[in-house]
């Protein structure tokens, strides 16, 4: 039976950015250097795939620092950062930790740390639970943050000082999302304050904007990510916004539905910042088991930032 054709346009940039590039050399040269058991808090990412190769290896994945034996072995805090208390607990059981923070979500921690110090009230946007936004709040005292996710939440927000506030962002928002609530914050508190250079990060916004390109020239959209990713869900969302209705978030190949294919021959193809190339050359063999595929690349930028690993790791 004749194979029918299906045209992939492949977004670019897709897939690691530089923060979980480095998260993840952190968890493999701390394994290399010091052996198994490496713990680590939290996924280090969000990718079922990544954690499950690094536990393989010898990563012990936990939720609180209580669950680890006082046995020597390193503790890394994930990408996504920690509240203050993290490390103050590891320092008191005298624990060797290694901070894996995006060095991108570091400077909100010390953006909202500035303001605060400066007496602003920081009002963050981001949403609620997400581990980084989490990490983020932990960094001031209680009541030192007010978050918020939505424009209504800017209209029914309560503030001690209306002129003496200032915000930050969650690195993985929408961006289009994020701008309407911004915009809606100054309109209300003219004199709140915002950060030199936006939070919300370049790969996430390249990722986007990628995505964007392409939903406009596409009958459906698969983007790989896990469900608790932000920055892969922003995706879908970023590509149904832009035309794009038909669209899906998949972890692997085995996820797809191929019924929902039928009369669909241009699809467009992405990956959240904490998935690997090989889930996207997993899904492309896929399609092409199954259709007669071609493959163009859309590329609207080159990523070449790089992130320094900790200096005990480096030797």
């Amino acid at each position: 039976m004749e194979k029918k054709p299906l045209k992939i346009l492949l977004a670019s940039p897709r897939g690691f950015c530089a923060g979980v590039y480095r998260a993840i050399q952190i968890v493999e040269r701390a394994l290399d250097k010091y052996g198994a058991p490496v713990y680590v808090r939290h996924e280090i990412v969000h990718n079922r795939f990544v954690v499950d190769s690094l536990r393989d290896k010898g990563a012990v994945f936990v939720e609180e620092l209580d669950e680890i034996p006082d046995d020597g072995q390193p503790v890394i805090f994930s990408a996504h950062g920690v509240p203050k208390a993290v490390p103050e607990a590891a320092t008191q059981r005298e624990m060797f930790f290694i901070d894996a923070t995006c060095p991108l979500v570091s400077k909100v921690h010390r953006e909202a740390e500035r303001h605060y110090k400066n007496g602003k009230q920081i009002i963050l946007i981001g949403h609620e639970g997400h581990p980084e936004v989490i990490g983020t709040m932990g960094q001031l005292p209680e009541g030192g943050v007010v978050l918020i996710e939505t424009v209504a939440d800017v209209e029914a927000l309560e503030v001690s000082d209306p002129d003496n506030l200032a915000f930050c962002t969650q690195t993985t928002l929408s961006v289009d999302d994020t701008a309407g609530i911004i915009g809606a914050l100054q309109a209300r508190f003219p004199s709140i304050q915002g950060p030199h250079k936006e939070d919300i990060c370049y790969a996430t916004t390249n990722r986007q904007e990628a995505v964007r390109v392409i939903a406009e020239k596409v009958e459906a959209m698969v983007v790989i990510g896990s469900p608790n990713s932000s920055n892969s869900n922003r995706l879908v969302e970023a590509a149904k916004a832009y035309g794009c209705e038909k669209s899906m978030l998949v972890q692997r190949a085995t996820d797809i539905d191929w019924g929902w294919f039928d009369g669909i021959q241009t699809v467009g193809l992405s990956a959240g910042a904490s998935a690997p190339e090989v889930l996207i050359d997993e899904v492309v063999d896929a399609m092409k088991g199954r259709f007669s595929v071609t493959v163009e690349e859309i590329a609207i930028t080159e990523e070449n930032v790089t992130f320094k690993i900790p200096r005990v790791l480096a030797a």
